[in-house]
């Protein structure tokens, strides 16, 4: 079976000598690990060593011969691993002077200060501890995209902890979050910054919003059953309550985080793509991805780096750390980015990126001057750790050294 897969599966693009393992990886992943259509890139000192895509473009494809191919230039919806997209913008504010990041959030949206959320800093939005990650009243998926329901439902809404006290993950929340406090602090909206300020500079196939004329390039996502490990694998001692188990109670603090928009909204529908989400809804092809934090952390093409060391510094040092109220796991948080960690591993201890539930993953690993990114579009079950993009992860840090 696992013969027949990749016997079947073109791989295409390019590996560096020496990042052969990689490709060998990324092969194992369509005969062993589900996987569908999907591309991972990788730069090292800005230069990309790898740059490999296969598969077909639409996950609910599955093995049709007829399916369209992945290409060269596919993109593909990457989930929460927007975040850490958008978490680049108020770090290069702040760097900027246009952002306090000790400032209370109401100082640049006054209607937020209501409902005991005088408090709640900047930098509370961008750990998850600013005690918002759930809503009284679910958004539509139509109010969700119209840009006024979500900031004004999060102006109204009071806090599950008080805020700065611990964390938990703003699965959908922080979309609007983030979004208002740019639009508030800049006059444009999250997305158009992305655009004008990084993506369109640096030339990177990623938006927060597809524009119209992009929507072709896109493929499909489609939910694929992660498949089951072999019995050598031995038994896994089950938490007293994993986040499957609290996702499936409609009353928990996880179904309700990740509930914000309700009914789940068709993320294949041309305006959920074109809609500004920042927290699930960007979209980019993995080069891109792997180029965007490359440039976080040193030049590219003769493009200076984004961060200078101070924010660097920010995007990685630690800020909330512990069991996490939504994912009921440890999890690890810098200024907008996870950090590596034993539920969310990265490239090594002092990298920091961002996965999307499902499978995507991007980030950046300083000390060695690796960047990666990761797309598919078999959406498998887990939110932190799929094990395709691990597997990946794993070749990188090995042939890396």
């Amino acid at each position: 079976m696992s013969g027949k897969r990749e016997s079947v599966v073109d791989v295409q693009g390019t590996v560096e000598d020496g990042f052969e393992p990689v490709r060998d990886a990324f092969m194992a992943n369509f005969a062993r690990r589900g996987e569908r259509g999907a591309a991972v890139a990788v730069y090292r000192h800005g230069r990309k060593v790898v740059d490999l895509w296969g598969g077909t473009r639409d996950g609910d494809a599955g093995d049709d011969p007829a399916a369209a191919p992945w290409e060269a230039g596919t993109a593909q919806v990457i989930r929460s691993a927007t975040k850490g997209i958008a978490a680049v913008v108020p770090l290069l504010l702040h760097q900027r002077g246009q952002l306090d990041l000790d400032a209370p959030v109401g100082t640049y949206w006054p209607e937020f200060k209501a409902a005991g959320k005088e408090r709640v800093l900047v930098r509370h939005l961008l750990t998850h501890r600013a005690g918002l990650p759930v809503l009284d009243t679910p958004l539509t998926p139509a109010q969700a995209i119209d840009g006024v329901s979500g900031p004004a439902a999060l102006a109204a809404q009071a806090p599950a902890w008080e805020p700065g006290t611990d964390h938990g993950y703003h699965a959908q929340t922080y979309s609007w979050l983030l979004g208002e406090l740019v639009l508030r602090a800049t006059g444009r909206t999250l997305g158009t910054w992305v655009a004008d300020e990084i993506a369109g500079p640096l030339g990177l196939d990623l938006w927060i919003g597809l524009p119209e004329a992009e929507r072709s390039r896109v493929g499909r996502l489609a939910a694929v059953e992660t498949p089951a490990p072999p019995a050598a694998a031995g038994l896994r001692v089950r938490p007293k309550r994993s986040v499957a188990d609290a996702y499936a109670d409609p009353d928990s603090l996880t179904h309700r985080a990740f509930a914000a928009i309700s009914p789940a909204p068709d993320e294949n529908a041309p305006a959920y793509r074109a809609a500004e989400l920042p927290a699930s809804a960007g979209i980019a092809t993995a080069r891109s991805l792997a180029r965007c934090y490359a440039a976080l952390i040193g030049p590219v093409d003769g493009h200076s780096r984004l961060f200078a060391p101070a924010t660097l510094t920010l995007a990685r040092t630690e800020e909330s750390a512990g069991p996490d109220r939504t994912l009921l796991v440890p999890t690890r948080f810098g200024l907008g980015f996870m950090l590596h960690g034993p539920s969310s591993p990265l490239l090594a201890p002092g990298a920091f990126g961002h996965p999307g539930r499902g499978g995507s993953l991007a980030g950046a690993d300083p000390e060695r001057g690796l960047s990666f990114g990761y797309v598919t579009n078999g959406m498998q079950r887990g939110v932190t750790a799929d094990p395709r993009a691990q597997a990946l992860l794993r070749a990188v840090s090995h042939v890396a050294g």
